[in-house]
């Protein structure tokens, strides 16, 4: 698989999100062989979940290293649900690279994902021509068309 069919699959997990007046995001880690680690979703256990958090819970203790997250959405860079950010998971990780469609719209919180993670020597690409996918799934939000 290449980065464009994981990133489309994340997209997909977007579609496994309880109803919510929040983001509907997915998430998918891969190994640097592009083995699937682990998937995620917002609300996934519970509805405060992010889906770069709900993946990576499934991960305690797995040694990360080259690893790459593909994200529907630009990891959060700040959250009032939870002290921790997506983007300090990704950071307490050895995730190497970052893969996202959307640059996450100021509709909560104006995120800098993008800007930290690769302040932080993290690779991050957006793939923008993707983010109609997201946008889509996201349409119950005020402000998000297709």
């Amino acid at each position: 698989m290449n980065d464009h069919e994981h990133l489309r699959r994340a997209v997909a997990l977007a579609g496994r999100c309880p109803p919510s007046s929040t983001f509907r995001v997915g998430a998918v880690v891969v190994d640097a062989a592009g083995t699937t680690l682990a998937l995620g979703w917002s609300g996934r256990r519970d509805p405060a979940d992010h889906a770069e958090e709900s993946a990576l819970a499934e991960l305690d203790g797995v040694d990360l290293t080259g690893a790459t997250i593909y994200s529907s959405l630009e990891p959060c860079s700040r959250r009032a649900s939870r002290p921790e950010s997506c983007t300090g998971l990704i950071l307490a990780t050895g995730i190497a690279r970052v893969v996202y469609a959307w640059r996450e719209p100021t509709l909560f919180v104006d995120c800098e994902g993008d800007e930290l993670l690769r302040a932080a020597g993290r690779e991050v690409h957006e793939l923008a021509e993707l983010a109609h996918l997201v946008r889509a799934a996201n349409t119950h939000l005020p402000g998000v068309d297709t």
